[in-house]
């Protein structure tokens, strides 16, 4: 069975490492000032001498970060430009520049900030401390930038230089190994990163579980899908999580338990939530020997959501309701259905499915209209409508309809074996 509407599954993971609104400046004062944590005590890389000694230099620096924290975008870079362009400090140019990609930042233009910053770092001016944390936020622009590969290299430089291990860089790390379809170590990284805290962040557990998904661990991602529902009971992006990896994983049955729990505490309020529901009643249906009790439910779970004024009554779930009885065995209903449906659908389906179970009642007048309305309007399966019209029509007793109707599903490569052999049978071949 083909449904008018797909599983919730899931298909990614958004970008969950964002960088801050901009990038942090630091005055040259301020960075004179003693510090009172060093933040990369054991870093192998040796800490270069200052060599910012012109005052001039200093208070231009200072005021054009003064300007970039400001957001005077335009006196920051008439201060900052000439810096970069001419100071003899290598340290202020690097600042100064640090200054530029917090603008380019601001300005959307993450390429440029990247840009910026690469320039900043090539210089190696920087105490250790803010050569390091540059360094960090340069592979969070390449995440943004979704520069994968270069951000792993980037955050593998600074954690072999800065000899420094955060559960955030293993989160980032395991962000872009996901993204590079580099599942086991992105389940390595994010794991590493739990490790590393007593909060993770609930994004963490996302990247993992749709990493055991696509490497086809689907017991580990159920699991760990049913774990956070049970940490969140009340958190409805933990139910979709969890129903969409079981769903993925065929476990039909947990799924259809978990949203029925739900249901009854009155926390489904979506209508994605409702229709996965029913889908998952059709879909177990199918694979029983009797599909009629499933598919009853799905109807039930639909209606019920529509009572609610939670479920859309629009074309698909007209469809959707009139799959459902037609699979319960009840024919009538299911016509009833696909007739809603057929004023506001964007295709011919729902007239084509409702005049296939016309023909079954023998019903010919009637399906006849409903098929060829379905034909016009447009539909997946040509050559199988067209086949459908033939057999109304000879119900009809109207041969040169049907011969008429054949020729066209011969015209159709799926339909054209059979339909050339009754055109044959019936002497029109």
């Amino acid at each position: 069975m083909k449904h008018a509407r797909g599983l919730t599954m899931l298909a990614g993971v958004a970008l969950l490492l964002g960088v801050a609104s901009s990038p942090a400046l630091a005055r040259k004062s301020d960075d004179a000032k003693p510090k009172k944590e060093v933040l990369y005590p054991n870093a192998t890389r040796v800490e270069p001498k200052l060599d910012l000694t012109s005052e001039k230099d200093q208070k231009n620096l200072n005021e054009g970060l003064d300007a970039v924290n400001a957001g005077d975008k335009a006196k920051a870079e008439k201060v900052l430009q000439p810096i970069i362009d001419g100071s003899k400090s290598k340290y202020a140019q690097a600042l100064a520049l640090q200054g530029m990609a917090s603008l380019h930042y601001n300005d959307g233009d993450i390429k440029g900030a990247i840009a910026s910053l690469q320039r900043s770092l090539a210089l190696g001016v920087m105490p250790n401390d803010t050569y390091f944390q540059l360094m960090y936020m340069l592979a969070q622009f390449q995440m943004a930038d979704e520069q994968y590969q270069p951000a792993l290299d980037t955050i593998a430089k600074w954690r072999a230089e800065g000899k420094k291990e955060t559960a955030d860089s293993y989160a980032l790390e395991g962000n872009a190994d996901y993204r590079l379809n580099k599942y086991p170590e992105a389940i390595a990284a994010i794991n590493k990163a739990k490790s590393l805290t007593d909060k993770p962040q609930p994004t963490w557990d996302q990247i993992l579980m749709a990493s055991y998904s696509e490497s086809g661990q689907n017991d580990k991602a159920a699991a760990l899908a049913q774990s956070q529902l049970n940490t969140n009971p009340d958190d409805p992006n933990a139910l979709n999580n969890a129903v969409a990896v079981l769903t993925q994983a065929q476990k039909y049955p947990q799924a259809i338990q978990m949203l029925e729990s739900a249901r009854a505490a009155g926390k489904l309020t979506k209508d994605t939530q409702y229709v996965n529901l029913a889908k998952l009643y059709l879909i177990t249906g199918q694979d029983s020997s009797d599909p009629a009790p499933n598919a009853t439910k799905a109807g039930q779970v639909l209606e019920d959501g529509i009572s609610k004024g939670v479920v859309k009554t629009d074309a698909d779930t007209y469809v959707l309701l009139g799959q459902s009885a037609e699979l319960a065995n009840n024919t009538g209903k299911a016509i009833d259905y696909y007739n809603k449906a057929e004023p506001t659908a964007t295709d011919g389906e729902p007239a084509l499915r409702s005049g296939r179970l016309l023909l079954s009642e023998n019903k010919y007048s009637q399906a006849r209209t409903l098929i060829q309305k379905g034909i016009d309007k447009g539909v997946k399966h040509k050559g199988t409508a067209y086949m459908l019209l033939a057999e109304a029509e000879r119900g009809l007793k109207n041969k040169p309809g049907a011969i008429d109707a054949m020729k066209k599903a011969a015209q159709d490569p799926e339909t054209a074996a059979k339909a050339k052999a009754w055109l044959q049978k019936s002497g029109a071949g």
